[in-house]
């Protein structure tokens, strides 16, 4: 499975409104559906600057993963962790890195916030 951060959604959007082949659309290619997927989070964070009717529109094609208790403890380990680093996550990334963790997923991403955890399967895109 392919887990798609919000950066990763948003730079998708990007190119399809501006109907452009950029780095985002040519990563993900010819994969099928079934191998891509979002968090609850995801959805509360694209939500935020976007109507309902938007989001769902960008995310009809993707399964949408819930919050689970299995993952709140891998969450809740994780930001152990980070803290034990020194530099956290944000909370929302947390919430998204334990989902991928979790599920053994890639984690696709635009922006260099998954770079520091240990463990996580990633795909960054540099999109900019």
């Amino acid at each position: 499975m392919l887990l798609l951060d919000t950066s990763a959604l948003v730079a998708l959007e990007r190119e399809l409104n501006e109907r452009e082949i950029g780095p985002m659309r040519r990563f993900l290619g010819g994969r099928g559906a079934d191998d891509l997927a979002c968090s609850t989070i995801t959805v509360g964070e694209l939500s935020a600057g976007s109507t309902e009717l938007e989001v769902r529109v960008l995310l009809r094609r993707l399964r949408v993963i819930p919050l689970s208790e299995a993952i709140a403890y891998r969450a809740g380990e994780l930001d152990k962790i980070q803290a034990r680093k020194g530099r956290r996550l944000g909370e929302n990334d947390n919430w998204i890195a334990a989902t991928a963790l979790h599920y053994s997923a890639t984690l696709a991403y635009a922006d260099g916030d998954f770079d520091r955890v240990d463990g996580l399967k990633r795909a960054r895109v540099r999109t900019f």
